[in-house]
């Protein structure tokens, strides 16, 4: 638990020199007042769980990660995706950052200027690269438009969910129109003739399709891994895989299936328990599902079976790959009994 809690201290870690100097994403060098500003931002990955833990035990540190933000927004016109030392490496996919702020500001953790990130968050749904203008033409992606499309598809519904909390909290509702709108459009890409968030093409089904096939229309993940990810709205899944039955009935396919993968080999699908996959993000909530179809003690059975097995005082003692405090946070959360879907 300590070595886990250390771990999720090492990042996002101090940008600046002790008289608040530091570089910008314009690679000025600027001065930083009334903040501290962080860099190294993995937010792919540690909006799961890493911030969330944050705004619990940090919350000066969330307020300076935000103020953060907004200054990376003014020196280069972006929110971060992946930041490292003042350089947008642009690897994963999302906006998460806007996950980070709306947690937060939900939270009533302020000490920024709320309309100016809320420019910022907009504008990050308003990107022009990644096929964003066409994700919110269509409301979903297709495998022409953009390699991993199924999971933009995913991330970017819920990201937009995201924005739309913010925009009912500062009463701007024809923007929460929208956003909430968009925030469905993980249903746009779930098949109910195989249950599973498929990929498409003109429209149609890509076939041949195999859920456990690793391939170019998910991220790090097959679709297994990726078809209980629509945190926004778990009610809706669950009326879309046709009830609270089914849905149990779904997790339990996921981890009871064979554990092996097809298709390419990715080295961070790790942590096998079934498909669910705990040595990379994207299964990170899916224990905790069992919960909202009122079997509680699958949940507790999982978890406990995770935090026991998958972790150990060794070098070698976690699963997967750190990811920036992420893997950790996860141990953190759980060990207390608890963690934000």
């Amino acid at each position: 638990f300590y070595t886990a809690l250390y771990h999720c201290f090492v990042h996002p870690s101090l940008a600046g020199d002790v008289d608040g100097k530091y570089r910008g994403r314009d690679f000025k060098v600027h001065q930083a007042n009334g903040f501290t500003p962080y860099t190294v931002f993995s937010l792919w990955d540690t909006f799961r769980g890493l911030h969330p833990l944050f705004t619990i035990i940090e919350q000066k540190r969330t307020t300076d990660i935000i103020n953060t933000f907004l200054q990376q927004h003014k020196e280069s016109g972006r929110l971060p995706i992946w930041e490292l030392s003042a350089n947008e490496t642009n690897c994963m996919i999302g906006f998460h950052s806007v996950s980070v702020v709306s947690d937060a500001m939900a939270k009533n953790i302020g000490g920024y200027d709320k309309n100016a990130i809320y420019d910022a968050m907009r504008a990050a749904a308003t990107y022009t690269s990644w096929s964003i203008p066409t994700f919110n033409q269509n409301n979903y992606l297709q495998i022409d438009d953009e390699s991993e499309s199924v999971s933009k598809t995913l991330e970017y519904a819920y990201d937009n969910w995201c924005i739309a909390q913010i925009a009912k909290k500062l009463n701007k509702k024809l923007d929460y129109d929208t956003y909430i709108k968009r925030a469905q459009a993980y249903k746009n890409v779930y098949d109910k003739k195989t249950g599973f968030m498929r990929p498409r093409k003109n429209r149609n089904w890509l076939s041949p399709f195999e859920p456990r096939e690793v391939n170019n229309h998910y991220t790090e993940a097959n679709s297994w891994q990726y078809s209980f990810f629509a945190p926004q709205d778990i009610s809706g899944l669950i009326n879309l895989m046709g009830g609270e039955k089914q849905f149990e009935q779904k997790l339990d396919d996921l981890f009871s299936a064979k554990s092996e993968t097809e298709g390419r080999t990715q080295v961070d699908i790790t942590g096998l328990i079934g498909q669910y996959a705990h040595g990379n993000e994207p299964s990170h909530h899916m224990t905790y599902l069992y919960n909202y179809v009122g079997k509680p003690n699958k949940t507790q059975e999982k978890v406990y079976q995770i935090l026991t097995k998958f972790y150990k005082n060794d070098p070698d003692g976690l699963i997967g790959n750190e990811d920036c405090g992420q893997m950790s946070a996860w141990y953190v959360l759980s060990s207390m009994g608890f963690y934000q879907v």
